[in-house]
């Protein structure tokens, strides 16, 4: 059912995207049924596809009523969602920006603009619900929605209607988000939550909606995992410093695993070495088995693993960027 929006509430829908044919037609033909009468302006801000998602989304300009592709030569997000607001968001109160991977519920976007009118709130956050299909993924999916892979993260666990610090970027009003002067573009990863400090900081109100949701898809291979969680850590590392601030305690945590990794490494003088390391795998191993007999998920062991990977890469990926950044700030 389409909820009673204000007819003022003009919305710009920002889809930053590359590669993404599998997707992308579903995402857009979903979108534009559920606008209803809405004026509702989406762009699709393509980084350089060369997998047939341009000539898709180039074919349903026609079908579909105010679709706009834009060029994002720079491919990263936060260069897309700037990249249309400045091209697209004169005239329009709201940004929502929609992940090109993602699922979404068929009312989503009706949902957010009702949550804004109803709260008054500067920038809607959502909750994400994390699903699998082959067995690494199912896994890291398990990890993903359980406090041993997200700390207890509310934008991960999702609850009801409440203000917050920070959470999964949803639907902003254009104002805030130009005052503030919209993302970091030198940030590949964190760009929501470094924009949201300077929201708070500006005195904009940030609202976790329990009206509505969206279904993330993690990466399929243990590398690719990695990857991800490496960027994480070092855009929480750039945040933190940017703004000398310190981390939170679910953050805190597993910024020890690389420090003990490496001193793990010492085992081969000592075998005393190796007890921070392991005591941390056999946390890890213990709570998944903890799943496994409690959900009756067989999957709980694997789901360790993929935390474990997850913790690792974000640890490394912090002190990497802590060391990259040191000398520059010397320098200076």
């Amino acid at each position: 059912m389409t909820l009673p929006i204000l007819p003022e509430m003009k919305t710009l829908v920002v889809i930053p995207c590359l590669n993404e044919a599998a997707h992308i037609e579903p995402l857009l033909r979903q979108l534009n049924t559920g606008r209803g009468n809405h004026d509702m302006l989406i762009v699709v801000a393509d980084g350089g596809s060369t997998d047939g998602t341009r000539a898709i989304v180039s074919g349903l300009i026609e079908e579909i009523d105010d679709l706009v592709l834009l060029t994002n030569p720079r491919r990263i997000q936060s260069i897309a969602v700037n990249l249309a607001v400045a091209e697209y968001g004169d005239g329009r109160d709201y940004l929502i920006r929609i992940d090109a991977h993602g699922d979404y519920p068929a009312d989503y976007c009706a949902a957010l603009l009702q949550e804004a009118a109803d709260t008054g709130a500067d920038s809607i956050v959502v909750g994400m619900k994390t699903v699998g299909f082959g067995t690494f993924q199912k896994a890291t999916a398990v990890a993903q929605n359980s406090k041993l892979g997200n700390g207890g993260s509310k934008h991960r666990a999702g609850s009801a209607g409440h203000w917050i610090d920070h959470g999964h970027h949803a639907l902003m009003r254009i104002e805030a988000f130009r005052t503030v002067g919209g993302y970091d573009e030198s940030f590949t990863h964190n760009e929501d939550a470094e924009l949201d400090f300077r929201l708070r900081k500006a005195g904009f109100r940030i609202w976790m909606t329990g009206r509505t949701f969206m279904t993330y898809y993690p990466r399929s291979r243990p590398l690719a995992l990695f990857r991800q969680y490496l960027g994480y850590g070092r855009g929480r590392a750039r945040n933190l410093l940017k703004h000398r601030s310190v981390p939170k305690l679910r953050q805190a945590l597993p910024l020890a695993v690389m420090p003990v990794a490496l001193f793990a490494l010492f085992s081969v003088f000592h075998w005393l070495a190796a007890v921070p390391l392991l005591a941390w795998a056999g946390v890890c191993l213990a709570y998944g088995a903890g799943i496994t007999l409690s959900r009756r998920d067989p999957l709980g062991l694997l789901a360790a693993i993929s935390a474990m990977i997850m913790h690792l890469a974000w640890s490394t990926g912090f002190w990497l960027e802590l060391l990259r950044l040191r000398p520059r700030r010397a320098a200076a």
